[in-house]
């Protein structure tokens, strides 16, 4: 099958990804829709992953493998995917997830007949290590709401899964947005970001298979500070004020959107609001901070050191 110039682009960024990537990769293939382009981006893996790519793509040639020469750290490597991208539509794929066989075609249709729908996602069930579906992920937000404050509203308020991250989206619009930050919660904020452009449709069947086990980022990262560095390892030994970068995205998002100046005020004033319910976590923030500056003055280290040792 050409792959000249796809429709489709399915990007999927690794590390490591020996465990499951078989299983991902598979599942794609599999697609009754056929017309797409896989570029699998790996983030200087050390393990087999370089060896299975390779493999598929020596019998598939719509598979392609990237790899970074050293760690460059997930956003890089997540964006560096779409940058390899040539499709009209894109969607990304964590190398442990699954597709129903039919949940491409209808995310194509979708897109295809509704030209104010900027991302279409499947309803997702989580699976464990196995393969076992232990839940459903029910949508809470209202994401196809016709004004775009409301679509934008929802996504920072309510308290949500990030798998609309993994809808097939305009790549255009993609383009246009913000893309992965190298912070904790980017895919928020990216989704926020979409949301001001159009539309959301959620396809109501679990065609969208999330695997949750232990090796995924949030359970090997589990405070800020180690999670910052695995998006970004050159934030090893800076400051970093995670629910600032968050705030900052989210009011560079509403600047960058193509919404009414009322809009766009009202999405300002809401952000307002949202700073003032947050405000313990952001001077959670700037405190952490500033212990990390005093931490720095090699006169507080050693008085530090000299009451540990009393």
């Amino acid at each position: 099958m050409a792959r000249n110039s796809p429709r489709v682009s399915i990007g999927m960024p690794v590390f490591q990804g020996g465990n499951y990537m078989r299983q991902a990769i598979d599942s794609i293939l599999a697609q009754t829709y056929e017309d797409f382009e896989l570029i699998v981006s790996d983030n200087a893996s050390t393990d087999d992953t370089g060896d299975i790519v390779r493999s598929y793509a020596a019998r598939d040639q719509r598979v392609r493998y990237h790899r970074q020469e050293q760690n460059v750290g997930s956003t890089r490597n997540y964006n560096r995917a779409f940058e390899l991208a040539t499709g009209e539509y894109f969607r990304w794929a964590a190398h442990d997830d699954l597709l129903a066989p039919e949940c491409l075609a209808k995310c194509v249709e979708v897109l295809d007949r509704d030209p104010g729908v900027v991302l279409c996602q499947a309803q997702a069930r989580v699976i464990d290590e196995q393969g076992r579906v232990v839940a459903e992920d029910v949508p809470v937000m209202r994401t196809d709401a016709p004004r775009a404050p409301d679509r934008f509203i929802d996504v920072i308020r309510v308290s949500h899964s990030c798998h609309q991250q993994y809808g097939l989206v305009r790549a255009q619009t993609l383009a246009r947005s913000p893309r992965m930050g190298n912070y904790p919660a980017s895919d928020r904020v990216l989704l926020a970001s979409l949301a001001l452009f159009g539309r959301f449709h959620e396809i109501r069947e679990g065609l969208f298979f999330v695997r949750r086990h232990a090796q995924q980022s949030l359970q090997a990262h589990p405070d800020r500070y180690a999670l910052t560095v695995w998006y970004d390892p050159a934030k090893r030994g800076t400051l970093i004020f995670p629910k600032w970068r968050i705030l900052a995205g989210y009011w560079s998002a509403v600047g960058g959107a193509p919404v009414s100046w009322f809009d766009r005020v009202r999405c300002y004033a809401y952000l307002v609001g949202w700073a003032r319910h947050n405000a313990r976590t952001l001077g959670r923030d700037l405190t952490t901070a500033g212990k990390q500056l005093l931490l720095r003055s090699p006169v507080i280290r050693t008085w530090v050191t000299a009451l540990k040792h009393r």
